[in-house]
């Protein structure tokens, strides 16, 4: 009886991360997209030496974001390297070495970008995001936040391909063009999915798609389409990060566009942004299946097809 006392009690303290993580409708994402080079592998006894958390490949000055929305509990120098450790009520995660853009006290949101990766973690690589999950005094797989969730990992050397196809497209296609619409393009990369009916790639059924689908690496820039305001910025189970801008009267109609699915933003709710002007990062966020931007667009309040509206 006592034996079985103590498993019960076990299980009641150290709860599944995935459920904590999501008790509050907010599904974690991956702090940044690239091959896991070394799994969780805690010591036994826990005074050992051992592996506690995950090494994620990455590249030197790529965007790191929170893997859920909470308060930064720390962010500053550990043993010579810098770290970011963020607050989630029953958990915390943390992450280096990572340049913070925050600090301690400032509260983030899931996807939210929290600083850049730096070199100095042994890895077999240039760069890689040493992350962490506790529970308490309790360390955790940080991998097991992901649950079902769709974030897709990508090796390093694909990712690298991806973003000198990205930096390729930008010169050739992000490169002052605007269309007669006035609009230059969100993102670079390629349409992977048009505006329309189709077979939904996740619940494999026909319905309606909301929005362009532009294939782009992940981390790559997203760009806004046009001048305008930022009046929007959240998370949404099926979008992921979404932030939608508000561009006023372009040409002779009143025009909206949203950026969904993002690996985060640098900007907020309030901010004035340029056309052309680098607002966030290209992600899998929400019900996603790879990298790519889900672009919607709005005119006089009325959802539109994006596609014609931009450059050819």
């Amino acid at each position: 009886m006592k034996k079985l006392l103590i498993a019960v009690l076990c299980c009641i303290v150290v709860a599944s991360p995935a459920a904590l993580a999501q008790a509050d409708g907010v599904r974690a994402v991956a702090p940044i997209l690239g091959d896991v080079a070394r799994g969780f592998d805690p010591p036994e006894p826990d005074w050992l030496s051992g592996h506690r958390g995950v090494d994620i490949l990455g590249t030197p000055g790529m965007t790191v974001v929170a893997a859920l929305p909470g308060v930064v509990s720390f962010a500053g120098m550990v043993a010579g390297r810098p770290v970011v450790s963020i607050s989630h009520g029953q958990l915390t995660t943390t992450y280096e070495p990572v340049q913070p853009s925050v600090s301690a006290g400032q509260s983030v949101s899931a996807g939210q970008a929290i600083g850049v990766l730096e070199t100095g973690h042994p890895c077999g690589s240039e760069a890689c995001l040493h992350w962490g999950l506790k529970q308490g005094e309790t360390y955790l797989d940080p991998l097991s936040l992901l649950g079902g969730g769709r974030v897709r990992l990508i090796a390093a050397d694909e990712m690298e391909s991806l973003r000198q196809r990205a930096a390729a497209a930008t010169h050739h296609g992000l490169d002052g063009q605007v269309s007669a619409a006035g609009l230059v393009s969100p993102a670079a990369g390629v349409v992977s999915s048009p505006y329309g009916m189709r077979l939904h790639p996740i619940d494999q059924v026909w319905k309606f798609h909301d929005g362009l689908d532009i294939a782009a690496a992940c981390g790559s820039a997203l760009l806004a389409v046009a001048g305008g305001t930022v009046v929007e910025a959240y998370y949404s189970p099926g979008y992921g990060n979404r932030l939608v801008i508000d561009h006023g009267v372009v040409g002779s109609q009143v025009l909206s566009t949203a950026y969904n699915h993002a690996q985060g933003y640098v900007v907020a709710v309030g901010d004035q942004v340029e056309q052309g002007e680098m607002i966030g990062y290209v992600g899998s966020t929400g019900a996603s299946t790879g990298c790519h931007l889900h672009f919607q667009t709005w005119i006089d309040a009325q959802l539109v097809d994006p596609e014609p509206l931009l450059p050819r």
